[in-house]
């Protein structure tokens, strides 16, 4: 897998593609991918989403895209009568996906889907043997050493598009894979990171929905305030850059304007800085290796003042957990993300409190430890639904 720069063999110039797909297009990330793509002028293959047939529409008429996917069948219908007086193919399922994607073969995929339902998507561009920009954490998390052996088997170039992984791909410029001595990840540390385990039993999902720097979807604002979201970003780190799990040092930054960084072997540490917006990212990773002026607004350091690091509190047991999964391998982590993921969805749904998302995710990993034997795409698919439904029973 071509991540790390000085393992990468480059095939593109640096020019813009001359064609992108976004799936997960209704999203925070790939909202933000297609405002590039306009800025950028650079046509639409395909657009896609869950079920949001309303954004997806305002979205296909701006957009103009060859190809739009529902994963949602019923969704997928409601889309196609929308919009049959433009032009535009629609189609629906997580197969029809999948084919879509291969059929229109586009230069770079933009991966921005939530959760675990873009594994099979990621799957399906890595074959393609071309550029895929990552967003999507849960793929690496759940089937990394998979996706990692496709990648190098058909040369696809991932790119990542989280800010923090951005931020490590480009410090990594600074030196060779030898001289690494540690990853710096930061965090913001969310709305809640000088809480006492005693002050997050009374968080309420208002407050946890409040993220003191980016503006995300539920799910991972929330993950976000658990540090759930920085334990899935070390084990996708850990993937993505080949390093240990021990050589990623989580580092809490509320500030958010250093977005990671990479310590050497001479004791240099490399950062990157901007302020917080996504586009950046995404842009970086259609151009990559070159640079173009994008929409992201100048850093005023000036402005900002100080800039202030501190360790992850000890209140929060889902990071520690993070590192306990990726040690144990095989399908661990995938028990940790769908258990996350049911825990999360009964919060959002105020079926249980901030602090069950904690034991309802430990829980469901002390049970299911024994199952980092699994190895193939469908025993980790088999780790998720059966971390699911223990997960349900711990609600």
């Amino acid at each position: 897998m071509n991540t790390v720069p000085y393992a990468a063999t480059d095939k593109s110039d640096g020019a813009l593609p001359a064609s992108l797909s976004v799936l997960g297009a209704t999203g925070s990330v790939g909202r933000q991918a297609l405002e590039v793509a306009e800025e950028h002028k650079i046509p639409l293959d395909l657009i896609t989403a869950n079920t949001d047939v309303n954004g997806m529409e305002a979205l296909a008429r701006k957009c103009k895209p060859r190809f739009c996917v529902m994963a949602d069948d019923l969704a997928a219908r409601d889309l196609s009568t929308r919009l049959r007086d433009t032009g535009i193919t629609v189609r629906g399922g997580e197969a029809a996906l999948c084919e879509t994607i291969r059929e229109v073969n586009s230069p770079v995929t933009v991966n921005a889907i939530l959760g675990e339902a873009g594994l099979l998507p990621t799957l399906a561009c890595v074959s393609l043997g071309r550029r895929l920009a990552l967003s999507n954490k849960e793929t690496l998390v759940v089937a990394g050493e998979l996706v990692k052996a496709e990648a190098k088997k058909t040369g696809c170039e991932i790119i990542p598009v989280d800010s923090e992984h951005s931020a490590i791909f480009q410090c990594l410029h600074a030196g060779q894979k030898s001289e690494v001595k540690s990853i710096l990840l930061t965090a913001s540390g969310g709305p809640f990171r000088n809480l006492t385990r005693e002050q997050l039993e009374q968080v309420t999902l208002q407050d946890a929905l409040d993220h003191p720097t980016w503006k995300m979807g539920a799910k991972i604002t929330v993950d976000s305030a658990t540090l759930m979201n920085k334990g899935f970003e070390v084990i996708e780190a850990v993937h993505l850059f080949d390093v240990s799990p021990d050589a990623v040092r989580v580092v809490v930054h509320p500030e958010s304007i250093i977005h990671s960084a990479v310590e050497y072997i001479d004791n240099a540490v490399v950062a990157q800085l901007s302020v917080p917006d996504m586009r950046l990212c995404v842009q970086y990773a259609l151009t990559y290796p070159r640079r173009l002026p994008g929409l992201t607004p100048p850093l005023d350091l000036f402005s900002i003042g100080a800039l202030n690091f501190v360790p992850p509190s000890a209140a929060f047991p889902l990071l520690p957990l993070a590192y306990r999964a990726i040690k144990l391998g095989g399908g661990v982590p995938a028990v940790l993300n769908a258990a996350n993921e049911v825990a999360v969805a009964a919060f959002l749904n105020e079926k249980i409190g901030f602090t069950d998302i904690f034991r309802v995710v430990c829980d469901t990993v002390e049970k299911l430890t024994a199952r980092r034997s699994a190895k193939t795409v469908g025993e980790l698919l088999d780790c998720d639904s059966e971390a699911r439904a223990v997960a349900a029973t711990l609600l």
